[in-house]
């Protein structure tokens, strides 16, 4: 993984505009009903750390869908909250950017952790879309993103793909799958943990971690 052309990439592509109408943009909006005084320079740097804690090159590159309220929309860290990142039995390390005396946790990033926590110098998570996307007056609400907004990205995820350069992409839910497909990428689909969906999110990704997988998300263009 080229942390360098990650980081590089992220600065050029995702900390340069501000969030789009109804999504918001951790890395560069700031609510300060919600946020610190430092909270966009903090997530930043938590992605940036995320980054360069990477001590080997990611097996596999999970790609989400969008940032939820709770979560990667506060910490900067894609399906990961504050509350875990100041744990000192966490894998990864970071701070807190809200202004809440208790970091916000969230059901999704603690079921996709208590999984993928013994693997994490293996895996590399992003989002197909890295905004959080919520409805119309209700900014710490969570909508599915729209086609449009997956299409807009795809050039950084693309870009995503070439730095980590993992062995194998992995899709969880849906939407992450139609923006590896829209890019031409096989990968293989799990199921997202949230709504019900843990169960399958946990027997997914274990057979894809096991190592006599046959496993076909190989990150290579279909043939014409």
């Amino acid at each position: 993984m080229d942390a360098d052309a990650l980081i590089s990439l992220f600065r050029r592509r995702l900390y340069t505009e501000a969030g789009q109408a109804l999504l918001f943009n951790p890395y560069v909006d700031r609510d300060p009903d919600e946020d610190g005084d430092d909270a966009v320079p903090i997530r930043r740097a938590n992605l940036e750390a995320y980054v360069r804690d990477r001590t080997r090159s990611p097996r596999v590159l999970l790609l989400a869908e969008a940032p939820g309220p709770w979560g990667c929309r506060f910490s900067g860290v894609p399906i990961t909250s504050e509350a875990q990142l100041v744990d000192p039995g966490f894998p990864i390390s970071g701070r807190p950017s809200s202004r809440r005396d208790v970091p916000h946790a969230e059901y999704s990033a603690s079921i996709y952790w208590r999984i993928l926590a013994p693997y994490h110098e293996e895996i590399f998570t992003w989002n197909a879309v890295p905004c959080h996307p919520f409805k119309k007056g209700k900014p710490l609400s969570i909508r599915t993103p729209r086609v449009s907004e997956i299409k807009y990205f795809l050039p950084l995820v693309e870009g995503v793909v070439q730095a980590v350069g993992a062995e194998h992409l992995v899709a969880v839910g849906r939407k992450a799958e139609r923006a590896f497909h829209e890019l031409g990428l096989d990968c293989t689909y799990v199921r997202h943990p949230s709504q019900g969906g843990a169960a399958l999110f946990e027997s997914g990704i274990r057979r894809i971690l096991t190592p006599d997988s046959d496993f076909p998300g190989t990150p290579r263009q279909h043939d014409e």
